[in-house]
């Protein structure tokens, strides 16, 4: 997965240094969509996969996404950035691989998912010994039990478990 980080960060990167030499021609709003287009939805973009991966990992990508949000407000590169993502209403990155899955679960349970995500996903309800706990009233979710930690970051054991 690092390689994939690595060259996500360094294309990310390559269009804010772009977008950086044109910044005094455009305004706050224009910049912002510019960035949305070229390195959000770079970021965005198959984030799934990154499900359970260590913040270490992750930490590039938050840094694309500081350095995104210091050229849309036109902030120094010591100044603090939450303030700005918050104001921009931009998720930290972590905060957006769950927000991705949640939201293919959620599909998958209002049937507008394709079928090989609702195939991985199984109500508790469906299972045989399962159908009498409070979790099958509730819609929960099962999730499959995994020896190995490389196994908790598949789709069909990180999606029920958020």
């Amino acid at each position: 997965m690092s390689p994939h980080v690595a060259k996500t960060t360094q294309t990310c990167f390559f269009h804010i240094r772009r977008l950086r030499q044109i910044r005094r021609l455009l305004r706050r709003g224009v910049t912002a969509k510019l960035v949305s287009a070229f390195v959000i939805s770079r970021l965005d973009y198959g984030n799934a996969v990154l499900a359970g991966l260590p913040q270490s990992t992750i930490a590039p990508l938050q840094r694309v996404l500081n350095a995104a949000a210091r050229l849309v407000l036109g902030l120094r590169p010591r100044d603090h950035v939450t303030a700005a993502l918050i104001d921009l209403h931009w998720l930290p990155v972590a905060a957006r691989i769950e927000y991705k899955l949640c939201t293919l679960v959620y599909q998958s349970v209002t049937g507008n998912a394709p079928t090989y995500i609702n195939d991985m996903l199984q109500p508790v309800s469906d299972l045989y010994r399962l159908t009498q706990l409070r979790s099958a009233s509730k819609g929960d979710l099962a999730v499959p039990r995994t020896r190995l930690k490389l196994g908790e970051r598949a789709f069909r054991v990180a999606a029920p478990r958020l």
